[in-house]
């Protein structure tokens, strides 16, 4: 089966998602979060990515974000993959021992509206539906956790959202999300799919030459 194409662009921005191998956990303590945060860190200022929204969990992570230069996304997770990795396995006497990941990342195109803004929701609502935390600001590792800090260091690492950040945010991504506007979420991570409107996600399959490896399913959130 072949590869779906990987779209690397400057200026667009990308839901990733990447599992651990098996699906078996990866981030067991509070020191093991902070290490791919630290290297996150490092990698932002490295390749100069705008990070909108992140989450951690036990076997795998979320990243939302845009580029700015073209190619630019898959160097940067290249080396985040590589990097974290070495040092897992550094950190835990494993060296040697094998993959970490189980792959390729996964990533697809976001529209830069209330789609956008659905899939932030939907990255930092990951604990709360994981039954992790009974409500998501209590979730550590995550770029809701660092806005809500006010520390200015761990705030750094965000980019500011192309979008106006609703008013009532937190109780608003505290609130289950419409399971239609999430199936179509998880069919864009599964299958590619660019993520927005009828008419924004047809422009870009053509652009980017995604037509081979995407099925037509339904429609997306509804009014759009």
């Amino acid at each position: 089966m072949p590869r779906i194409p990987r779209v690397d662009v400057g200026g667009e921005i990308y839901h990733v998602i990447n599992r651990a191998n098996a699906r078996l956990p990866i981030f067991f303590t509070e020191g093991d979060y902070e290490l791919f945060e630290s290297i996150l860190e490092e990698a932002q200022e490295k390749f100069g990515m705008w990070i909108l929204a992140y989450c951690l969990m036990p076997n795998h992570f979320h990243l939302v974000l845009q580029t700015v230069k073209d190619n630019n996304l898959q160097k940067f997770m290249q080396w985040i993959t590589l990097t974290h990795t070495q040092r897992w396995h550094t950190k835990n006497g494993t060296i040697g021992t094998g993959h970490l990941y189980q792959g390729r990342y996964k990533s697809f195109l976001i529209q830069g509206d209330k789609h956008l803004l659905a899939v932030i929701r939907y990255v930092e609502r990951n604990p709360l539906r994981a039954k992790l935390v009974r409500k998501v600001e209590n979730w550590n590792f995550s770029s809701l956790s660092r806005r809500l800090s006010g520390n200015p260091k761990k705030q750094k690492l965000l980019a500011v959202w192309p979008i106006e950040i609703p008013k009532n945010y937190l109780a608003f991504v505290n609130i289950p999300m419409n399971e239609k506007e999430e199936e179509m979420i998880r069919y864009s991570v599964d299958k590619g799919k660019p993520f927005g409107s009828d008419a924004w996600s047809d422009v870009m399959i053509d652009k980017y030459g995604l037509k081979a490896t995407i099925r037509k399913r339904g429609r997306q959130i509804k009014g759009t």
